[in-house]
């Protein structure tokens, strides 16, 4: 059986797992990433299998419908927006998920923050200059920290708020006061959130209805002195509103670990502008994430062989 692994970056995957169970298997890993179709499809139309990481390779019914002998696809963590499992389901393509791990991106979230607060890249390029002592931070101490998604990952973020004494509000559709009170966080309206935080951290699942959360309406409704963070998905904020906002100093800051097309292409205007801290989607890449992911790739491989597929998605 032949079997894809894509986008291997790190070029990890082989040594995390072990693979010599799957046997008489046939392993290809792809340590880049392909955006073409007709390019991604006469690389991968010969596999059976393919292990996908998170949704760095989208599978839309267009890409599915060209791959014939793939069987299964496997993606890391439970949830994957890449993927067109109706038209998964039609072509007879199994697709199966893995666990995950919860706190890596929460912890890179405050990275995030105190790197844009502290404006530590600044700093460090001006140390590895010759400079000193050449900005001047944000205190987090009772400043407002707006929590958009105060679910798995937001709670954890919220809580860390706490320990910094910070003032911690939260905003999301179905959000209760009970339950944000639980997390040590006030709930508000959105509108009242975005317009009094300083801090505004992004945690909700992508979806039609998260979609453009953020847009030029609520970047408008910011105070100039804020910053915005998001970790979640690219499209939860209106990219090209975002990078307006910072060009005419509508806000202070972003820092952002998603966008709306990974790889972040080489040009774009993100890349340059000031005030604005940038990491390459890294919410994830940690030692304890891989070791969950690829081990358990290959327990959903082998049990697709055994004939007993697990952790089943779209069913």
């Amino acid at each position: 059986m032949k079997i894809a692994i894509l986008d291997d970056y790190q070029d990890l995957a082989l040594r995390i797992a072990d693979w010599s169970v799957l046997e008489g298997a046939e392993i290809t890993v792809f340590n880049d990433t392909i955006s073409d179709e007709r390019a991604l499809v006469a690389r991968l139309e010969s596999f059976a299998v393919i292990g996908a990481m998170r949704e760095r390779t989208p599978f839309p019914r267009s890409l599915l419908e060209k791959l014939p002998n793939l069987k299964l696809l496997v993606t890391t963590g439970m949830r994957n927006a890449s993927i067109d499992l109706e038209a998964a389901a039609e072509l007879d393509i199994t697709v199966s998920g893995t666990g995950g791990v919860g706190h890596p991106t929460a912890e890179l979230t405050w990275g995030l923050i105190l790197a844009l607060c502290r404006s530590i890249p600044l700093e460090h390029e001006a140390m590895r200059r010759g400079g000193w002592q050449t900005t001047l931070g944000l205190d987090l101490k009772d400043r407002t920290l707006g929590v958009i998604g105060l679910g798995r990952l937001g709670s954890q973020v919220a809580r860390v708020g706490n320990a910094f004494g910070m003032n911690v509000v939260a905003w999301s559709e179905n959000l209760t006061a009970e339950r944000a009170a639980e997390c040590g966080a006030t709930l508000l309206d959105k509108e009242t959130l975005v317009s009094t935080a300083d801090v505004i951290t992004l945690h909700l699942v992508l979806s039609e209805r998260s979609r453009g959360t953020i847009g030029p309406r609520e970047l408008a409704l910011m105070k100039p002195t804020a910053v915005l963070i998001n970790t979640s998905r690219g499209p939860i904020v209106e990219q090209w509103a975002l990078v307006s906002a910072l060009k005419e100093n509508l806000i202070a800051g972003a820092a952002l670990d998603v966008y709306d097309e990974e790889p972040l292409a080489p040009d774009h205007p993100l890349r340059s502008l000031p005030d604005v801290v940038l990491t390459p989607h890294l919410g994830y890449v940690t030692e304890a994430t891989y070791e969950t992911f690829y081990p358990e790739m290959v327990e959903a491989i082998a049990a697709f062989m055994a004939g007993s597929p697990i952790r089943v998605l779209g069913r």
